[in-house]
């Protein structure tokens, strides 16, 4: 079988309109791996000069598919529960604008931002939840997430930060989908599977499934 290789059109758009998340190398051995490398989250192996997927095969041997970078990009996202007086265990998700599901809040770590720094940014950009509560935060080890725009060449690696609002809730605080996602919503979340049924009842959707494994580990603990 002959190797797939792809590029989605929007990366290329992305290129040649200098957006700061797409790669305007167009051929990977041409880039100095040497810093990139150092500085990942995941170690990842060189083949010929081009970066391999730790978890590869994606079934895109070569190409970026529709992510603009090529080897690990970096994210951050914020999982944020409250507790509600009835008990009830909720978290904050987004529906996200390009149509891959309800996900946690989230995106890329900017260069030489703090990833805990990056997913409380991204949480305020995306649902208007700014750190005003009183609150607990926990950032875990960085992970690879099963991303569905990934390729063998291109993948996302995440670092969580759980936001505990904590216990007593009678009205959880107001959230806005702004920015790139489509909404912002608690959702009750006692596990994985009250979350997923929840999604799939109320609003036809499903969890973006980069977070689900994230989720079920976090929700199933």
């Amino acid at each position: 079988m002959i190797p797939r290789t792809y590029t989605h059109p929007s990366v290329l758009d992305g290129i040649a309109a200098g957006a700061a998340w797409a790669d305007p190398q167009m051929d990977p051995t041409r880039i100095d791996w040497t810093a990139r490398r150092a500085a990942a989250a995941i170690p990842f192996p060189l083949v010929d000069g081009r970066p391999v997927n730790p978890a590869a095969p994606t079934g895109i041997r070569y190409g970026r598919n529709e992510l603009g970078h090529w080897g690990e990009q970096q994210c951050a996202d914020a999982i944020v529960t409250a507790t509600t007086v009835h008990g009830g265990r909720w978290l904050l998700l987004i529906e996200r604008g390009d149509g891959h599901g309800w996900a946690l809040p989230g995106g890329y770590v900017d260069p030489g931002e703090d990833p805990t720094d990056a997913a409380f940014r991204e949480l305020a950009e995306e649902t208007g939840l700014i750190e005003q509560f009183s609150c607990a935060d926990e950032t875990l080890p960085a992970r690879y997430v099963p991303d569905p725009r990934a390729s063998d060449e291109a993948w996302m690696v995440t670092t969580p930060v759980h936001v505990n609002l904590g216990d007593g809730w009678n009205v959880l605080p107001p959230v806005e989908g702004r920015d790139d996602a489509r909404r912002a919503a608690w959702v009750p979340a006692v596990d994985y599977d009250c979350l997923a049924w929840h999604l799939a009842i109320a609003y036809g959707g499903q969890v973006f499934p980069a977070h689900r494994d994230l989720l079920a580990d976090i929700l199933n603990d």
